[in-house]
């Protein structure tokens, strides 16, 4: 197993008596797999098969009666996931330790918006959440201000990356 990609070649070494094996691999968007997968071939692999486009591809071509994926897939932004079609996962991401979370986890007596979760609740001392509490205090004035109409020019840079990065303190679609 790997941690990350910088592994891979070592990783690729302990594989030497499995040249003539089939090897699959899929990656969120293909651009990793691509990589691999030549580096791989120039190893000596023989029979090395991607899934082309990456699952993100997938999801969005392969309709869901026909799909064999099973379950969201964890995207790199501010979606957290996606489901086939692209739609729009069920995960958000906690704004203190930006692990992904669900219903249960904003459902926890640990959950709380902009300050923690059920996995990072215990990683935060109450200095720590006071300081998260104030951030989520700043942004919501911030809103509230660019709601109002000043500071006109910023809005969408801020909207942006509000958005980005707590979805559900805003009250419209994302910035485009």
């Amino acid at each position: 197993k790997t941690q990350n990609f910088r592994e891979f070649p070592k990783y690729v070494e302990s594989l030497q008596d499995c040249k003539d094996k089939k090897v699959y691999m899929s990656c969120t968007g293909g651009i990793r797999c691509e990589k691999a997968a030549a580096y791989m071939k120039q190893q000596g692999f023989k029979h090395v098969y991607q899934l082309e486009g990456g699952v993100l591809k997938y999801l969005e071509e392969i309709p869901e009666s026909e799909s064999m994926w099973k379950g969201q897939c964890y995207v790199f932004d501010r979606r957290v996931a996606v489901k086939h079609g692209l739609e729009q996962g069920d995960y958000e991401m906690c704004f203190a330790c930006g692990e992904p979370m669900d219903d249960g986890d904003k459902e926890s007596d640990l959950y709380e918006a902009g300050v923690s979760c059920p996995r990072c609740y215990d990683k935060f001392d109450e200095f720590d959440k006071e300081r998260f509490r104030e951030r989520m205090h700043q942004m919501r004035l911030a809103q509230q201000r660019l709601q109002a109409g000043s500071a006109k020019a910023s809005e969408e840079a801020f909207a942006s990356k509000l958005w980005r990065f707590h979805p559900d303190l805003m009250e419209k679609d994302p910035p485009r």
